[in-house]
């Protein structure tokens, strides 16, 4: 990737270009609020000068709202040759993509799994990214191209890319994102009105949990909008356990002591469940990529067909740690090989088979040592 486009120069924004600049890239920069495009380019993050043609991808770092209304207009001045975002929901930018009259060939869906509680241009960093998941979502219809620079531009940000259906993508960030900002957003608002007594004596704890309460309430009210019935969803079955935590605390205030007994069970189930989920996120977020193994798909030379790969496993509920891409022009086929947990690796090999995929012999699919 010689050249880029970054539409937004907040925080995701200006991290993305200030990833992009660290590999020679040129980077474009544009923002409806010129102070933080102004700041950006101080930054080095990249130059306020339109591109002179094309640039090879367009990164649209704007509200969820607004992406399908920005990518019909970046199409029609003949932007870049390719298109993607960086918002934290999938689905109803997909649909508004279509509605705006955008060609989805040319628009892959994205997502990178990094963030700050802080917002602007100021808030950027070139290495926000590394080693963080970048979830991508194509349609049917994205072009091979199109997702081919996707796929360089979460490496060259230090990236994992992850792929995954739009809507899987929104009930999986519901659970990991959306729902624990609103849970501390919550805990934090009981903050507000606290007397400074109890402020005074505040320690990391209480820090820890409501550090991405922090966060723009604007942004973060339009992401809610865009997932609602899902982080409800979630929140539902957080309400419930909640109550029972409730119930288990009255009881445990009180004489009673079969109820008393009850209680501290009930506690302890939460507390230990509590610590399983801890563990694996801890696990998942400080895990090197070991383990994986190749599965070698031989896909057709044709617009769209690696996007329909993608589309298929993430259907199937696999998550693709990384990817390898060999092709050669004179060759009606390329090898793709998807390099998942060793566990999937086998059922995903059975499954795509049976979908119509020609999955290749095994012996390309050692495990893969990172």
């Amino acid at each position: 990737m010689r050249s880029a486009a970054v539409i937004g120069t907040g925080a995701i924004g200006t991290s993305v270009a200030l990833a992009l600049g660290r590999h020679g890239v040129a980077v474009h920069l544009s923002d409806v609020n010129p102070t933080a495009a102004r700041t950006a380019e101080a930054m080095g993050a990249g130059s306020l000068t339109a591109p002179e043609g094309p640039v090879d991808l367009a990164v649209l770092a704007v509200p969820p709202a607004h992406i399908g209304t920005v990518l019909a207009r970046a199409q029609r001045e003949g932007l870049a040759r390719a298109y993607t975002d960086v918002a934290s929901v999938k689905a109803r930018p997909h649909d508004e993509v279509a509605r705006a009259g955008a060609d989805p060939a040319r628009y892959i869906g994205g997502h990178p799994m990094a963030g700050t509680e802080r917002s602007g241009p100021l808030a950027g960093r070139a290495d926000l990214f590394d080693g963080r998941p970048w979830v991508l979502t194509p349609s049917p219809a994205t072009g091979q191209d199109t997702l081919n620079r996707a796929l360089e531009l979460a490496s060259l940000c230090g990236g994992t890319p992850v792929v995954m259906g739009a809507a899987a993508h929104d009930r999986a960030v519901a659970l990991v994102s959306h729902a624990p900002h609103l849970v501390s957003s919550l805990m934090a608002a009981r903050l507000a009105d606290a007397g400074e007594s109890s402020i005074r004596v505040a320690g990391q704890g209480v820090r820890d949990v409501t550090r991405i309460a922090g966060g723009d309430p604007g942004l973060w009210g339009e992401i809610l909008d865009a997932n609602a019935a899902a982080v409800a969803d979630v929140l539902d079955e957080f309400a419930a356990d909640l109550g029972r935590t409730v119930s288990a605390l009255r009881g445990l205030a009180g004489t009673d002591p079969a109820r008393r007994e009850r209680a501290a069970a009930t506690l302890d189930e939460v507390l230990r469940h509590g610590s399983l989920g801890w563990a694996r996120v801890a696990r998942k977020s400080g895990t090197p990529l070991t383990g994986l193994a190749a599965v070698p798909v031989l896909v057709p030379d044709q617009p769209g067909a690696l996007a329909r790969l993608f589309t298929a496993v993430g259907e199937i509920g696999v998550n693709i740690e990384d990817v390898r891409i060999e092709h050669s022009m004179d060759r009606p086929r390329g090898l793709v090989e998807l390099l998942v947990q060793q566990g999937s690796a086998s059922a995903l090999g059975r499954l795509l088979d049976a979908d119509g995929w020609t999955v290749a012999e095994q012996g390309a699919a050692a495990a893969a040592p990172r």
